[in-house]
């Protein structure tokens, strides 16, 4: 029957191109072509009779008695979220009838899905399964709850939206699909949490286990259901989302000091932060040779994870300081700390992103070359560096270039860790991160010297590959040595086998942009005024010859004399005496046959009669 699934896609579809009251008035229709379906519509000024609950006989002759319940529900729902979006605004608060209104339309639509599920509960007659009295359970639980946050009722408001997060969360584990994790993530967990709070219930607690408190203490009618299907849902260990909350971490430990998570969201993050990092090792691992692309989209998962660690840990100093909690609070002290720890992991984990989009050995190498475009269907692998054929100097300056940009950006990451709290007063990290930032200033200096090369600036390409190299030297004795072999993600962690590489590159740099100076200081590259002309332009001159310049060198483009090109127009201008004589001659045979048949030309031609020499 898919009840969640027709509650869920009717919101969105409404709620895409419009509001609250456009999904009234969609329901309203909807509902209206429901009844002349089923032949219950009230014909026009025909007389209301109040209509009869719905009977499970109904339901198993035609399930569109479902649908009609689900509508009538919908529309409640709707009405009642339309009139609390139009209050929103309001700066002196709702009044106590708008509150009640709102009330009485969320109390409506629970009691219409609740005949619902009175109905499908007689399964021999309905023929409803047990998925389908689940799904009718958690919905009308899930409108119950409303209701009863909005009357401020906590306690059975956690009764309710614990009975539609366990059921939710026990179709999670069987039906394919995110639509019960949306309605979890996005409505539900922050309803509980909410009213939790409201409740007086520490935040330490997190939300599966406060919904499995609270569910105690509903119908034992919908545990026994829950347990009959899905016992494993109310152990300890909770499937779905969030799974595991009480596996999670109880402690974080940054730069020898642990201090206890006492927010039950900073706890789940930081958990998910483990496990997202577990797998991107193992997906690195796994994969023999990915690209820079793919190796970077690897790392959504944990940036994701740590970012959510970040947004918690804020969240709950922000609850702490408007409730007064001082500064000097062993709570808000733990949090500072907490603060530090996630955000110098989300920040070490970007800036590890950034280093595998800059390529092997974070972009020290070049890797110029365009590899020939494949065929469709081709499955050959690309050849290798050497048969790839050279790009433009234009675009290898633009790779140089995105470089750059990732280093500035890693850079600038390394400030923003030099900022957190603590960390100035550590002065073994404040080495470390500084030895990093030469590193990187190395490497972007060696991207710019690069480009300069390219584009023949010497000069410049030498100056910043010696800068580049001082950078690497003043780093090396700062990094320490990996405790470990085995390749690990790349992260904010530099270590002194990365920087001895990049330093004997360096020294290879620098040795080849001074041959390169010395080169194209010492040759010559134009002839000045005061030079003399070399031998071969001087040959018709006597005196002593001269064998120091003998030919132009490096050649030059020049004008060189050639056979000039003529063009005798003036042929057809001239009368040579040959051609005039044969023109007379011609001109008096001509003028002869003229006077000797002038006259029979003269009858010969015909004469014009008519308009335009057309008629009689």
């Amino acid at each position: 029957m898919d009840i969640t699934k027709l509650v869920v896609s009717s919101r969105e579809a409404a709620l895409l191109y419009g509001d609250y009251s456009t999904y009234r008035r969609q329901l309203s229709g909807k509902l209206l072509k429901c009844r002349k379906k089923l032949s219950i519509a009230t014909r026009n000024r025909g007389k209301f009779h109040p209509r009869p609950q719905v009977t499970a006989e109904q339901i198993a002759e035609n399930h569109e008695y479902i649908r009609l319940q689900i509508l009538t529900s919908e529309r409640a729902w709707a009405h009642a979220m339309a009139m609390k979006a139009s209050h929103t605004a309001d700066t002196k608060g709702m009044s106590g009838k708008t509150r009640s209104h709102i009330v009485s339309r969320l109390q409506k639509g629970a009691k219409v899905a609740e005949t619902l599920v009175a109905a499908l509960s007689e399964q021999g007659v309905s023929g409803a399964n047990a998925t389908d009295l689940l799904e009718a359970h958690a919905y009308a639980a899930l409108l119950r709850g409303s209701a009863e946050f909005e009357k401020q009722s906590w306690h059975e408001c956690l009764k309710s939206y614990s009975v539609a997060r366990i059921v939710y969360s026990a179709l999670t584990t069987s039906v394919k699909g995110d639509i019960f994790k949306d309605l979890l993530t996005e409505t539900i967990d922050p309803s509980i949490r909410y009213a939790a709070y409201q409740a007086k219930i520490p935040r330490t607690q997190p939300v599966p286990a406060i919904a499995r408190k609270a569910f105690q203490h509903v119908d034992s009618e919908v545990v026994g259901q829950i347990k009959e299907q899905y016992p494993d849902v109310l152990n300890d260990q909770v499937q779905g989302p969030q799974a595991g909350a009480e596996g999670v971490p109880s402690t974080i430990s940054w730069r020898g000091r642990e201090v206890k998570i006492e927010d039950a969201a900073i706890a789940v993050a930081w958990g998910s932060v483990a496990d997202a990092k577990a797998q991107l090792s193992e997906k690195l691992a796994s994969a023999d040779a990915l690209l820079p692309k793919d190796m970077a989209g690897a790392y959504d998962d944990i940036l994701a994870a740590s970012q959510d660690a970040v947004d918690a840990t804020k969240t709950a100093i922000d609850e702490l300081k408007s409730e007064g909690v001082p500064q000097s609070d062993s709570r808000m002290q733990s949090l500072q700390i907490t603060r530090t720890a996630v955000n110098f992991e989300m920040i070490s984990w970007r800036i590890g992103r950034n280093r595998v989009l800059a390529g092997k050995d974070d972009g020290a190498h070049l890797e110029f070359g365009q590899p020939p475009k494949a065929k469709k269907g081709d499955t050959a692998p690309p050849p290798p560096p050497q048969q790839q054929r050279d790009e433009a100097p234009g675009r290898q300056i633009a790779k140089l270039k995105e470089k750059v940009v990732l280093y500035d950006g890693t850079l600038q990451s390394l400030d923003t860790v030099a900022e957190l709290p603590g960390v100035a007063n550590d002065q073994d990290l404040s080495s470390r991160l500084e030895a990093t930032k030469q590193y990187f200033t190395a490497l972007k200096c060696l991207a710019l010297a690069r480009s300069h090369s390219i584009a023949g600036a010497i000069l410049p390409a030498l100056a910043l590959t010696q800068h580049a190299l001082s950078a690497t030297a003043a780093a090396l004795p700062v990094l320490p040595t990996p405790l470990s072999s085995s390749p690990a993600p790349r992260n904010i962690h530099v270590h002194r086998p990365d920087v001895e590489r990049l330093h004997a590159l360096l020294t290879g740099e620098l040795q080849r942009s001074r041959a390169l100076y010395d080169i194209f200081s010492t040759t010559p590259t134009k002839t000045t005024a005061t030079q003399k002309a070399p031998l071969v332009a001087r040959l018709a001159e006597g005196g002593a010859v001269d064998l120091e310049r003998i030919v132009e060198y490096p050649p030059r483009l020049e004008v060189v004399p050639v056979k000039p090109l003529f063009l005798d127009v003036a042929w057809n201008y001239i009368g040579y005496p040959d051609k005039a004589a044969g023109a007379k001659r011609e001109g008096e045979i001509k003028g002869q046959q003229g006077q000797g048949g002038g006259a029979e030309q003269e009858a010969a031609k015909p004469q014009k009669r008519g308009w335009f020499g057309f008629g009689r």
